[in-house]
């Protein structure tokens, strides 16, 4: 049997080879040599700060506050009922269309802008007008109800 021939291509292939297998094993040795063994569980701790961020210091326990558990509110808060008068609003009516008989007014007090539909009111109203109102939340946002001509 003919012995194999070995070509340029195959020597060059096997050197390149046998050098990529030495440069791994060069750095395996390095790695091997400069690894940090025994390092302390306090060198590896990572903490947590009040704003949510990743901190090597541990928190200061003076600064920590107690919250109760029934304190703390899962979903949709409670609804607050609100203050006698509070209920009541003055705002400028800055649209309104007759033809459709619905609008939109303005609070005074927050420049919120609230719906308002003409069976909600108790007076034929028009734009510019200043009025008094009520809200409540509809479907859609806030809708006034209980309207009627500011004196």
């Amino acid at each position: 049997m003919a012995k194999g021939r070995e070509t340029w291509n195959k020597k060059e292939r096997e050197q390149k080879r046998d050098k990529a297998k030495k440069e791994k094993e060069e750095q395996k040795k390095e790695r091997r040599e400069n690894a940090q063994k025994g390092k302390s569980l306090a060198d590896m701790m990572a903490y947590v700060d009040e704003n949510g961020n990743i901190s090597s210091t541990p928190p200061n326990p003076l600064k920590r506050k107690e919250i109760k558990a029934q304190d703390i509110e899962i979903g949709v808060p409670k609804a607050r009922v609100p203050e006698p008068g509070e209920d009541i609003r003055e705002g400028i009516i800055t649209f309104f269309n007759e033809e459709k008989g619905y609008g939109f007014i303005r609070d005074l007090k927050n420049q919120q802008s609230v719906f308002v539909h003409v069976n909600n009111c108790s007076e034929q109203i028009q734009k510019d007008y200043k009025v008094i109102f009520e809200v409540e939340m509809g479907p859609k946002g806030p809708n006034a109800i209980n309207v009627k001509l500011a004196n």
